[in-house]
């Protein structure tokens, strides 16, 4: 049997080794390749870093089960082969107990810990704010998106609002960015996104945020995060909701207090103030095309 010192010395190289790898990569391969990363490192959201660090752990422990599965398949087949001579089946071993228990208590607390990290991570996902420093509702319609700032329940006179449209691609199935919806978001500011429908089931998604929540007819869902990184990201609806469902995408513009609060003053100048679903309701609304309103983006 190797000494202590001995297996010291192989697992240092291997570490070293290892470290070195890994300072090589970037922050979305150290993030197992999903969205929401950049050069800087700095996550989309405070809840990015989380969600990824689920996803690429997850994936690191299933990796070296999976190694040692096939090292252990691997194993059998080759000590177990039918050598030169020999016929028939060779020695059959039944009962095993201490393998029986291994193969099924190992299982067990696999499937006992991704259960546990995912409620866990899920937990502080779903935990709302309860006094946030913006409220936004954020509501889905065959093939568009509504948002509505600062609204308040009893009290409506200062909420601003904006209506979208659908995604007009061209001939050559470009879409103008700059005509989608857009949901403008302070950095830096705890958010909460209060999710509806008018009419079927959708699905709210930022990709870069990592994070996704359906919005049904009746019962309304919201999210709370807080942006950290201020750019420009993609949104869709990631739930099939109709014939346009490809074209019901909107952008969010995480900006400066600033510019979310300057923003808001040209909604005001517009007129686009007051209960939003009012608004709606005296728009002319064109059927596959959602409403939209004169002079908004």
């Amino acid at each position: 049997m190797p000494s202590k010192r001995r297996l010291r010395w192989a697992v240092l190289p291997l570490g070293a080794a290892t470290a070195v790898l890994l300072a090589g990569c970037t922050p979305s391969q150290l993030h197992g390749f999903l969205p929401g990363f950049e050069e800087s490192g700095k996550p989309a959201t405070n809840h990015t870093d989380m969600v990824a660090g689920l996803w690429v752990n997850s994936w690191i422990v299933l990796l070296v089960v999976g190694v040692i599965t096939w090292g252990l398949m691997l194993w059998a087949m080759v000590m177990y082969r039918r050598r030169k001579g020999q016929t028939g089946l060779p020695v059959q071993l039944r009962y095993n107990m201490p393998i029986e228990i291994f193969y099924t208590i190992v299982p067990l607390i696999l499937v006992v810990g991704f259960f546990a990290f995912t409620a866990r991570d899920q937990t502080i996902l779903e935990t709302q704010y309860d006094d946030p420093d913006v409220s936004i509702s954020a509501i889905g319609k065959q093939w568009a998106w509504d948002f509505a700032y600062n609204g308040d329940e009893e009290d409506d006179s200062d909420t601003v609002w904006s209506m979208g449209v659908q995604a007009q691609p061209d001939a050559a199935g470009n879409v103008d960015q700059d005509a989608l919806p857009t949901l403008y978001l302070p950095v830096d500011k705890t958010v909460k996104i209060e999710l509806s429908s008018r009419d079927v089931i959708h699905s709210f998604w930022i990709i870069d945020f990592l994070y996704k929540k359906d919005l049904y007819i009746g019962k309304d869902n919201e999210w709370s995060f807080t942006p950290t990184r201020e750019g420009t990201y993609a949104g869709k609806c990631a739930e099939l909701c109709g014939e346009y469902h490809s074209m019901m995408l909107f952008n969010v513009k995480v900006v400066s207090e600033d510019e979310y609060e300057a923003y808001l003053d040209t909604l005001r100048d517009k007129g686009q103030t007051g209960n939003i679903q009012e608004a709606y309701d005296r728009l002319d609304n064109l059927p596959g095309t959602g409403a939209s309103s004169e002079g908004d983006e």
